[in-house]
C-alpha cells in the first residue's frame, strides 16, 4: 500500500515508525520504478507517484530495517536492476560474471533498507591535533588475514582491526592514526573479473555510502561502526580513503549500475565521449550540483553516522575541475569549507590525476594536506646515492616550504611518505630494481616505472649476511629521514612488519599472500619492528615540538643552520661539492635543539657537533645500527657510509642562555 504523504528528501530510504520513504533522483528515467525483493530474489514493484525537481518518491508503508530493495528501469527496451546512490548497505558482496547485461543485473546483491541506531557508548573521538598524527595505512583485510593471534571467524574482517591481538599490536607501535584503503562497496572491474581476479584495493566504487560486505562476517554496518567505536576507544583515529572521481561504470562500453541510468549529467564528458581524466573511464563532474550532492551528502554520512574522523582523497585533482580545469576555489572546495560537519575532520588530498593540468601539488585549498611526492623521489634517489639531491632534500626535510608556507602550518602541514598502497612497499625498495608484476596478468606492463630502488647485489631475497645490513640499514634511513622531517609522517603497515610483495609494486588486484601482511618475523623483521616503534615514540619528543615552533607566528623566532662535517657554516657553493652535511635546529634564542648528521658518501664521515654553548648531546638514533639513545661525551662522532644520526640537547643541557 502506498501513501501519497511522500518526501523527495532524504534522498534514499529513510525509515519512520509507519514505514519506509524512498527518493531518487532520476531526471532521466521517466519509467523508473521501485522494486522490493524478498529473500529469494523475488520482487514486487511499485509507481515513484511523485516527483519534484527530478526526484521521484514514494512511501511504502510497513517496510522495517533489513528489507532489501532497488530500482527497476527501462534500458534498451529491458528491465534493468539500479542500485540506489543513496543507499546506505548492502545484502552480499558484489560479483558477476562477465560480460554485464540486464539479465546479470538482477543477480547482483540488493541494497538494505537501514535504521541507523548504534549505541556508540558515549566514546568520542580522540580529536587528535594534526600534526601529533603518524597516519599508518592499512588495508582491512590485508593487516589480519594471516595474524595467528586474531580468532578465525574476525581475520581479514572489520572486527579483526579490533581483536585483542591487534589493539594490543598498535599499542606496542606506537600508532595513533590508522588510514584505512577504502571500505565504500567496490565492483571488480571486468578484466579482473574475466582473470578470477578482485579489485582488492578498493578503488573502484559501486556505492559510495555503503561499507562493503565482504568485510563483515554479518552486518557490514554494526561491524564496522563497532571497530570505529573501539579503535576510538583506545585513542586511535580513522581516516578513510575515499574515491569520488569516478565509479565502476567505467566509460561508454562499462556496465550500467545506476548513475547513467538516472542522469547523463553525472559524469564529465567531451560531446558523446567520456573524459577519462582518472585511467578509470569516467569522470564524476562535481560541478554538476546533483553529482556535487552526492559526494557532499557521502562524506556527512560517514563522519556523522561512523564517527570518522577524516579523509584522504583519491586523484584528487579531480574534485577540483570545472570542466577541463582544475580550481582551487570550486564549487567542491567551497562546500566543504563552509560545512559546519566537514570543517572539523582531518582533509588529506592525492593532488593529482591525469588529466590537462593533473599535477596540482601545492594548490589545494586553506585547511588541506596533501600526500607529496617530492619528500618520496628525493630520499629514495638520495639514499640511493644518486648525486645532485642534497638541496632537494633540505627543503623536503623543512617541510617543502617552497610548496606550504610555515605560515599556514598546521594546517597546511604536507604528509610525507616513502611508500604508499601504489608502489614499492619497503622492504621491496630496498630489494629490488625493478617491478615483478607478472601476478597481475598485465605482462608486466602495469605499475610505475620510476621507482628509484636498488637491491644491493641480488634481485629479491638474500640471505648473504652483507646485503641484509645494507637493505636493514637503508630501511632506517628510509624511516629517520621521514620521521624527522617537518609535516605528516605517512608509513604503510606493511613496512612495519618488513612485508614483502615479491617486487609487486601495483598489487591492487592480489587478494593473497602478496597482500596479506606476513606476521612470522624472523629476528631482524623484529628488530626492525621494535626500533621503528621507538623512533615514533622519538618522533613524537623530540620532533613533534619542533614542528610547533616553527609554525604559524613563531616560524622566524628559530635558529636553522647548515653546516659542514667541520661543525662551519655551509657556503653557497658547498651545497653543490659536498655529500655528507649537519642540519642543526634550536627552538627560539635558547631552547632545544637538534642536530642531524647526514652521511650520503660511501665512506665514514667524522662529524662535530654544536659546542658553542657547550652542549650536552645525547644520540637519538644511528641509522648504522638499531640501537638507541646514546649520551655523546666528545665533540665529534665518526658516522658510517651512507647513514644518519639524530642528536638531541634539551634547552637545560647548555652552559649559555644564548647561541
Amino acid at each position: 500500500m502506498t501513501n501519497s504523504a511522500s518526501s523527495p528528501f532524504p534522498l534514499g530510504a529513510t525509515l519512520n515508525e509507519q514505514g519506509c520513504n524512498f527518493a531518487i533522483y532520476a531526471p532521466d528515467s521517466e519509467d523508473i520504478r521501485l522494486a522490493l525483493f524478498d529473500a529469494h530474489g523475488q520482487h514486487v514493484t511499485y509507481q515513484l507517484d511523485q516527483e519534484y525537481a527530478g526526484i521521484k518518491h514514494t512511501f511504502i508503508e510497513g517496510i522495517t530495517s533489513g528489507q532489501r530493495y532497488g530500482y527497476i528501469a527501462l534500458i534498451k527496451g529491458q528491465e534493468h536492476y539500479i542500485a540506489d546512490p543513496y543507499a546506505k548497505a548492502l545484502d552480499n558482496s558484489l560479483h558477476y560474471k562477465p560480460p554485464f547485461n540486464a539479465r546479470k543485473s538482477f543477480q547482483l546483491a540488493k541494497c538494505l533498507v537501514t535504521e541507523g541506531r548504534f549505541d556508540w557508548q558515549d566514546v568520542q573521538s580522540p580529536n587528535r591535533a594534526k600534526d601529533e598524527m603518524v597516519l599508518f595505512e592499512t588495508h582491512v583485510k590485508g593487516i589480519s588475514k594471516l595474524n595467528p593471534e586474531v580468532d578465525s571467524e574476525s581475520q581479514g574482517r572489520y572486527l579483526g582491526l579490533i581483536s585483542p591481538a591487534m589493539l594490543n599490536f598498535y599499542q606496542q607501535q606506537n600508532i595513533n592514526t590508522i588510514q584505512l584503503l577504502p571500505v565504500a562497496a567496490c565492483m571488480h572491474e571486468p578484466h579482473l573479473l574475466n582473470m578470477d581476479k578482485v579489485n582488492y584495493w578498493g578503488y573502484n566504487p559501486y556505492l559510495f555510502m555503503v561499507p562493503d560486505p565482504r568485510y563483515a562476517s554479518h552486518d557490514a554496518v554494526i561491524e564496522l561502526k563497532t571497530t570505529i567505536r573501539e579503535l576510538h576507544r583506545h585513542g586511535i583515529e580513522v581516516i578513510l580513503d575515499v574515491v569520488f572521481n569516478h565509479t565502476a561504470e567505467a566509460g561508454p562500453d562499462g556496465p550500467v549500475f545506476n548513475l547513467k541510468a538516472l542522469d547523463k549529467k553525472y559524469y564529465l564528458k567531451h560531446g558523446q565521449h567520456f573524459a577519462n581524466y582518472t585511467g578509470c573511464g569516467n569522470t564524476v563532474d562535481l560541478s554538476y550540483q546533483p553529482a556535487l550532492n552526492l559526494v557532499m551528502d557521502s562524506l556527512r554520512y560517514w563522519v556523522t553516522e561512523y564517527h570518522i574522523d577524516g579523509f584522504r582523497f583519491d586523484l584528487a585533482a579531480t574534485l577540483g575541475r570545472e570542466g577541463e580545469q582544475f580550481n582551487p576555489n570550486s564549487g567542491f572546495f567551497k562546500a566543504v569549507a563552509q560545512d559546519p560537519v566537514l570543517q572539523k575532520i582531518k582533509l588529506i588530498a592525492e593532488p593529482w590525476d591525469i588529466g590537462p593540468n593533473g599535477y596540482q601539488v601545492g594548490n589545494f585549498p586553506f585547511g588541506w594536506s596533501e600526500c607529496n611526492d617530492r619528500l618520496r623521489d628525493t630520499a629514495r634517489s638520495f639514499w640511493r646515492g644518486d648525486q645532485g639531491y642534497l638541496t632537494e632534500l633540505a627543503t623536503r626535510i623543512m617541510g617543502s616550504r617552497d610548496l606550504y608556507s610555515a605560515a599556514h602550518w598546521p594546517y597546511r602541514l604536507t604528509v610525507n611518505y616513502i611508500t604508499y598502497h601504489d608502489g614499492f612497499c619497503l622492504q621491496d625498495l630496498v630489494s629490488y630494481k625493478s617491478k615483478h608484476n607478472e601476478a597481475n596478468g598485465e605482462q608486466n606492463r602495469d605499475g610505475h616505472g620510476d621507482n628509484r630502488s636498488a637491491n644491493y647485489g641480488v634481485e629479491g631475497e638474500s640471505s648473504d649476511a652483507i646485503i641484509v645490513a645494507k637493505r636493514d640499514k637503508q630501511k632506517r634511513n628510509f624511516m629517520t629521514t621521514l620521521l624527522f622531517s617537518f609535516g605528516i609522517p605517512h608509513i604503510l603497515m606493511a613496512d612495519v612488519l618488513s612485508h614483502s610483495q615479491k617486487g609487486n609494486n601495483n598489487a591492487y588486484c592480489q587478494d593473497g599472500p602478496i597482500s596479506w601482511i606476513d606476521w612470522q618475523l624472523d629476528e631482524g623483521k623484529q628488530e626492525f619492528r621494535t626500533w621503528l616503534s621507538d623512533m615514533i615514540a622519538a618522533r613524537q619528543r623530540y620532533m613533534l615540538p619542533f614542528i610547533r615552533a616553527f609554525s604559524g607566528e613563531s616560524r622566524n623566532s628559530n635558529r636553522v643552520y647548515w653546516r659542514k662535517i667541520d661543525g662551519n657554516p655551509l657556503s653557497h657553493e658547498d651545497w653543490n661539492k659536498v655529500t655528507a652535511v649537519g642540519l642543526h635546529m634550536g627552538i627560539g634564542e635558547n631552547g632545544d635543539q637538534l642536530f642531524y648528521a647526514i652521511n650520503q658518501t660511501d665512506a665514514p664521515a667524522r662529524f662535530t657537533l654544536p659546542n658553542k654553548t657547550g652542549q650536552k648531546w645525547q644520540m637519538i638514533c644511528n641509522t648504522s645500527s638499531n640501537e638507541m639513545y646514546q649520551a655523546i661525551e666528545r665533540q665529534q662522532v665518526l658516522l658510517d657510509a651512507t647513514s644518519m644520526a639524530i642528536f638531541a640537547c634539551p634547552a637545560s643541557h647548555t652552559n649559555e642562555s644564548k647561541q
